[in-house]
Order: structure tokens, then sequence, then C-alpha cells
């Protein structure tokens, strides 16, 4: 990049000036765009990809402002650093947005992308833009369903009825998100549950290695390996067979807690297992509450917390020990998408079965004795092991003693299996919206399906569609569906894929974003690969991160990538939080007023606010605290604007500087003026020493006197401090608030002398440095201003010299007696000899040791000289 920036700085700090200039010489010179150089050590940073919504939120400049400061610390450590962006394009808010607005999901998606665009580039992120995706690009997407068609030749994808959310007055599938207290978000309809082909990939094939391979992510914070590993859910236990009476048939439940087999007193089945569904087509009652629960759409999570609802199904089973008739429920809490649709209930020790068996007046036995915790069944279960009663020949046994002893017992009938299982189920990527990845499968008039021809990817999605808000486009358009298949009828499958297919490989495709011969290719993949450092919000913690980790499976098993895992490093950072202003009118309703039209009155002595009024009427406005940023509060703040009023340097600092990566940031406008008023300072003391830029300077470092000395190992040991925060601890704040402690020491350093210009100089090239990665902009500026040719974009970091860290002299507490008398300046290297000479010499030393017998004296090096004397 050719210097054109002038060496002679404004008056005035104008950062809308200042950043244009920088971000146009960037673009201009293609700053950030890298190539594979295997001369270098590389380095991945990526944040996640933004969803092109229309416009940034703060939690988005967080994000990437975090990346943009480790990729550009990073590569002024010399490495080749890739920092790409792209577009999390497909999902159900463009269909929202295109009902709304009267147009299509593609012209809103591509409009918002450019408008989105323009606002990263604002903020001066150092991105490799020639890597540019976006999911709804058939370009991108044709890979996936190239490598869907893959992973269905290979055994990995399957198709089978699951259920959905069906809308019977739209008739249409809706997403979770559009059930709102059981009814269609449009319809207003009760929503009714109904079985429908789905497809499926075999995540679950992959359950023990994902589980496994967490040990390998020392860089991933522990919270979200378990996370990971609760959501995998590994359990051994044994599968049981229930003999059904009158029935030659089975009910087959699995277990963690066989040592409580003997404690069973009921049976719990969902509304859809056969056994529920053949006993209540002679049981009118029955099957009108199966219908209730049924359509009851019930999460897993909540499972704990629902009321419990159930009934008896006549039907009863032989317990495999006891002989004993059990009573078979339908119940409500138990789903039949996990495990078999059947537990055996165990009220005495679960808490879920004894809820339900309290509910109904059902027999609770106790078969284990613990001493730890609950010991009154009247109150809850007792879920601790312990040791084994009332359970025949097994009595007395610990509880994993029982467990193995009654396993091989029921191995040795016949009638059970140790088993090993997860509570994580194959991945259900189907989707019945229209603005996503056509699902790469045809469906054949024998009811067959059968992957689309390689030569026929990608299958478009039609872009021109109008959106009525019932059906999808695809399901609506004849003409789109209907193909062939070796001279055969066929159509379309007409289900898109789940948004976290696009999401679940972007992190690669970047690694080579414009090969057309394939997928990835496999020589800029593995060297870019994996992501060094990835950057995203907590709440990806689960299902993006595990199905990111499984797809970079899949892409190592088919020879794509030569890695086991996608991310060696993950930081996961807080969100942004507001202060939050509301009315309530007499009808309960609240209205929410955004924090920029509102006047703070007054605070208490905690800094808390106790009054404030509207701008627009003078009237008061309650304060709600601080709360996450969000629509709802309407208590975002726009980046736009902060960056117009203050400057996307400042907008940068004050992120970094507000909180730690990790940690909630509150947004403050005293916080962002103050992050201004400290830029201006630094311009203001490289302005001034740019005016005396020509004078003589030394930089003699042999030659310093003590304060030149004091000043130069403040500059090196800050050096060394912002190096460590920047980049192994990546505490940025910390190291932004160094950088401004030496800002205070250097506004009061002397430009007298050569050797003081020339600690300056050192000094503020160090300071420029240090900012570079935060205040890209200014930095670039302050960095012509300061002499150097060359941008500071290509600047490395600024090196410690140790020796500046090393003191000649130091400050030695002196003692008489066991009180401080005086404190004296001794060489570093001085011994005790030269140190009590110098000791005894001093005036308020003497006053205390004249005319008395020195008994001994205490030397403990460059601390502490302490003399007894009587």
């Amino acid at each position: 990049m050719d210097s054109q920036m002038s060496n002679t700085l404004a008056e005035q700090y104008n950062p809308a000036e200042v950043e244009q200039q920088v971000q146009q010489r960037w673009e201009r010179d293609h700053v950030f765009q890298v190539t594979e150089d295997p001369s270098k050590e590389k380095f991945y940073c990526l944040s996640m990809f933004p969803y092109p919504s229309g416009k940034l939120h703060m939690g988005h400049v967080r994000n990437y402002t975090l990346g943009d400061v480790i990729a550009r610390y990073q590569r002024m450590q010399g490495k080749n650093v890739l920092q790409p962006m792209g577009w999390d394009a497909f999902g159900l808010p463009a269909e929202n947005a295109a009902i709304d607005n009267r147009t299509a999901p593609a012209t809103w998606t591509y409009q918002n992308i450019d408008y989105m665009r323009q606002q990263l580039k604002s903020l001066g992120f150092g991105y490799d833009w020639s890597r540019e995706l976006a999911t709804c690009d058939p370009d991108y997407y044709r890979w996936e369903q190239w490598f869907f068609t893959k992973l269905f030749e290979k055994g990995l994808v399957y198709k089978k009825n699951a259920t959905v959310n069906w809308d019977p007055v739209d008739q249409t599938v809706l997403a979770n998100e559009q059930v709102i207290d059981g009814r269609g978000w449009r319809s207003g309809a009760l929503v009714e549950q109904r079985e429908i082909p789905q497809w499926f990939i075999k995540i679950t094939a992959y359950a023990d290695e994902l589980l496994n391979d967490l040990d390998q992510l020392d860089g991933w914070p522990e919270q979200v390996k378990l996370m990971q590993r609760n959501w995998i859910g590994r359990s051994e236990g044994v599968e049981i067979d229930f003999d059904v009476v009158g029935q030659a048939a089975q009910l087959t439940v699995y277990t963690t807690r066989p040592d409580t087999l003997f404690g069973v007193t009921y049976m719990a089945v969902a509304a859809q297992h056969p056994l529920t569904q053949a006993a209540a087509k002679d049981n009118p009652e029955l099957a009108a509450f199966i219908d209730t629960i049924k359509n009851n759409k019930i999460a897993e999570a909540d499972l704990a917390t629902i009321d419990k609802q159930g009934m008896d199904t006549g039907v009863r089973v032989i317990h495999p020990l006891t002989e004993a008739e059990i009573p078979v429920w339908v119940a409500n809490f138990v789903l039949m998408d996990y495990g078999s649709g059947a537990v055996m209930s165990v009220p005495a020790h679960d808490q879920r079965d004894w809820e339900f068996a309290t509910a109904y007046q059902l027999p609770i036995q106790p078969v284990i004795e613990t001493t730890e915790g609950n010991t009154d069944l009247s109150v809850a279960a007792i879920t601790s092991k312990g040791t084994t009663i009332n359970s025949g020949e097994y009595t007395g046994l610990s509880s994993d003693d029982a467990f193995t002893a009654i396993a091989e017992h029921l191995e040795q009938r016949g009638i059970g299996r140790r088993k090993v299982n997860y509570r994580l189920r194959d991945w259900g990527v189907s989707r019945q919206r229209y603005w996503g990845a056509p699902i790469p499968m045809l469906n054949l008039a024998n009811g067959e399906s059968v992957p689309v021809p390689a030569d026929q990817l990608p299958v478009r999605l039609p872009e021109d569609v109008v959106m009525d808000g019932n059906s999808s486009p695809l399901k609506t358009d004849p003409e789109w569906r209907k193909t062939t298949y070796q001279g055969q009828p066929a159509e379309h499958e007409t289900d898109t894929f789940d948004t976290f297919m696009e999401s679940s490989w972007y992190y690669a495709r970047y690694c080579s974003a414009n090969y057309q011969e394939g997928m990835l290719d496999p020589a800029q993949a593995n060297y870019w690969l994996p992501v060094d450092q990835y950057i995203g919000g907590i709440e990806h913690a689960i299902l993006h991160l595990l199905y990111a980790r499984f797809f970079h499976k899949l892409l190592r098993d088919a020879g794509l990538v030569n890695s086991d895992e996608p991310f060696k490093k993950l930081l996961t950072q807080g969100m942004v939080l507001a202060d939050c202003y509301y009315r309530v009118d007499e009808s309960g309703k609240y209205t929410w007023y955004s924090p920029v039209d509102v006047d703070i009155v007054s605070r208490n002595e905690k800094g808390e606010i106790v009054e404030a009024i509207l701008k627009s009427d003078g009237q008061p406005v309650t304060h709600g605290g601080m709360t996450k940023m969000s629509k709802s509060k309407n208590n975002g703040i726009d980046p736009q604007l902060m960056i117009d009023k203050y400057g996307a340097d400042t907008v940068r600092l004050f992120m970094m500087f507000a909180a730690p990566p990790e940690a909630t940031l509150e947004w403050s406008d005293s916080g962002v003026e103050g992050a201004q008023r400290f830029l201006r300072r630094v311009w203001r003391l490289v302005a001034d020493f740019a005016a005396v830029l020509e004078q003589p300077r030394s930089q003699d470092w042999s030659a310093l006197n003590d304060a030149q000395q004091d000043l130069r190992r403040e500059v090196h040991r800050t050096i060394a401090k912002v190096s460590d925060d920047m980049g192994r601890r990546q505490h940025f704040n910390t190291a932004i608030a160094a950088i401004m402690e030496l800002l205070n020491h250097l506004q009061k350093a002397p430009l007298a002398t050569e050797l003081d210009r020339g600690i300056m100089a050192e000094a503020l090239d160090a300071v420029v440095l240090m900012l570079a990665p935060v205040t890209p902009h200014l930095s670039e500026a302050l960095w012509q201003a300061l002499g150097h040719q060359s941008d500071i974009v290509f600047a490395p970091w600024p090196h410690v010299d140790e020796t500046a860290l090393v003191k000649s002299s130091v400050l030695v507490v002196v003692q008489v007696n066991g009180k401080v008398r005086s404190k004296i300046t001794v060489p570093t290297s001085a011994n005790e000899e030269q140190v009590a000479e110098i000791a005894y010499a001093d005036e308020n030393v003497q006053k205390f040791v004249d005319g008395k017998t020195i008994r001994k004296q205490i030397y403990v090096p460059n601390k502490l000289f302490n003399i007894v004397a009587n």
C-alpha cells in the first residue's frame, strides 16, 4: 500500500474523515485478501456469520469487533491471517418479512445483505471479502445437496415418519416458533400433531466420537463442553422385556436403574405407542383422552415441569422377576420420539414417576435405602443410590452391585440386555418451508426415494415467487415438482433443509469459496482448517456447534479434510445490555421507550437512575433496569447512529474496554463519550510530538538518567502486559486500561532533551501499535504522522526490550528495631555491605543508632534492611 496520508495531523480528531480515507485505501489495495502460504504460520479467525435481518445490532458489533481485534493482533505477530464473512441467509424470518412487505424472500434478503455489508465495512473489519458467501446462493447449496446425496449412498441418510405441528385451517406444517400457546400464529387454530415423512441424518452413528472428542477441545469453555455432553447424554443401562398379559407381545423399556426393578408399580407409555393405540380401539374414553394429549406439543426440556396427565389403558404386563401384574398407563410425560416410547415407573425413586403416582393414587414401593438427602416418600422421591431393600434375593446389595446382578440375571433368561443409550436423536433436516435449500431427493411413483443425479445439481430454489402466508410455493407449483428419473415420471422433494445444514459447513467453504470443482479444495481446506479462533454467542453452544462438529467428521470421512474437529478455540461473548424505560396505561398495557428518546434527570449516590423523562413531552418514564437489548423492550441502540456520532474506532474501543469478552456488557453513553475523550488525548499527544519530529533525538539507552529509565521501563512493562492480555488471556479490557495508564505517564513526560524525544518516539510508536487492533483507522493516521513510510496494517507488534525492564536501582526500606526510619535508593547489584554503608549514612537512621550498640543487621535483598540496636 503506497502512503498517501499526510504526515501532518489536523488539530482536531475527525473520525469520519480519517475512517473513510483509511477504509478506501484498504479496499483499493485488497489489504486483507489472503492466499495459502506454507512459509507462514496460518491463523484462521472466524466469527459466527449473521442472519441478514436488515441492520446490525450491538450484539453483532461486539462479536465482530472481538474477532477483528484477535485477527489483527495475530496478523501483527507475523501470521497469515484469514478472516472471512458471509451470510446465513435462509430461514423463516425472510418468509415472514416477505409476506409483510409483499415481496419475495430473495429480494428482501439480498437488499439486506447489501446494506449490512456496508455497515460491516464502515466498522473497519478486516475481512477477506473475496471469500464472501451467502447460503442462499445456488453455488453454495449445490455442494450441500451433493454431499447429502453422498451421505444417502453411504446409508447415513434415511426417511421416516415423524410428528409435526399441523395447522388445520391454513393446511400447512408449522415450525415450533409458529405455534403460540398451542395455536397457529396466523390462523389461531388449535394445532394438531401429525405424522408425515421426514428426512434424517444419522448423527447418532457418531455419538461416541462426538462425546469423546470433547476431551481434545482444550480451547473451549468447560461450560460449553458440559452442555454438549449433557445433550449427547450417554447412559449405561438395561433394556427389559415385559410380557403383555393375554397377548403374544412384549413391552420393552430402557432403564439406567435396574437396581430399582422391584419398585416398579406401573408402566407409562406415550399416546402414539402401538400398545396404547390398540387398547384405544375398543375404549372410546381412552381414545378421546389420547387425542387430547397427543396434540399437546411438549418439548423434552419441559417434561419435568408439566402437569402430569394420564389414564389407565386396561393393559397389564408381567413383572419379569416377581411375576406380578403391572398396570400400563398412557401418560403425557412420555414421548414416542425418545427411547421406546415406554418407561418402567418407579415412583419411590424417580421424581417424575412420584408426581404421577401421587396424582393418581398409585402404589409407591421403596426398594432403595439411603442415608443421604430426603428419606420421606410422602414429600418426594428418594433419587440417590444406596442399598437395596424389598428386592428378594438382591436385598442388601449396593445399587451398583444390584445393577450388575439383576442385569446378568435378565440376560441369562433372555429378557434383558445391557445397552448404552444416548439422549441424542438423529438429526431431522426436513422443513416444510420455502426459503431454504431444496432437499435433493426424487419421489418415484412406486413410493421409493432416490437422490437427484449429480449432473442435475443444484436443485435450484425458484426465487421469483409470491408468498401467501399459507403453503410453500414449492408445494403449490406442479411444474417445479415435475421431473423424470431414468425415463420415468418423478417429483422433486418439496421440503427444504433445516438452516443448521448451511451453518454446519460454511467455515470450511470459506477456505475455497470460489472453487467450482467440488465442495472443498482439500489442499486449501487443510491449509486453513481447523479454525484457530471461533467467536459467537453461548446460545449456539449446543445445536450449531454440535452439528458443525458432526459435519466436520463427515467431511473428514469423505476425504475432504484431515482434521477431527472444526474449531480449536471458542470464545463465547456475553450479551449487550441497555437501560429500558416504560409507561403503563390504565389498562395495564406497557409502552417501551428507546433510551435515545429519554433524558435522565437524577441518579442516587450509587449512580442508579432515580428519575427520567421522555424528551418529546417532558413527562416521567419508569426505569426498568438494565436488560438485554431487544425489540420487545425497545432498548436496542442502533450501531449506525453511534458510528455516525462518534466514529467506528470509538465504538470499537468502548466494546473492548467496557467488559471482559465473556461478561455482559452494559451500554453507557457516558462510557462511549469517555472512549472518544481518550482517543482525542492520544491524537493530541501524537500531534504535539509530530510538531517536534524534526528535532534531534537519541536512543542511546545507556545514557538515561533515573527518571528516563523509569519512563522507558513503564513503556516496556506495558508492552509486555498488553501482549499477554491480547494474546494468551484475551482480556482486552485490561490491555486497554494498561495503555491508558501509560498515556498518563507520557502526557507528563518532558521533550527537552534528545533522549526525552527518543523515549517519546519509542513510546508513541508502541501506543499506536498496541491500539491498532482495536482502533485501526486512528492508528493508521497516527502512524503516518509519526513519520513512518509503511502502513501500520503491515507493521509488526512492538517488541519488549527485556533490558529496559531491569531496574538499575531500587528503594529499600530501613528499619531500626522493627520500626521504619528511612527509605534509601541503592543499586540493584549492591551487596549487604554496600547497602549498610548507605543506610548508616542516612540522617534519619543515624538519629536512632548513634551511641547504641549494633547487635544485628538483617538484609532482604532489594527490599529491607533491618538494624537491631540497644
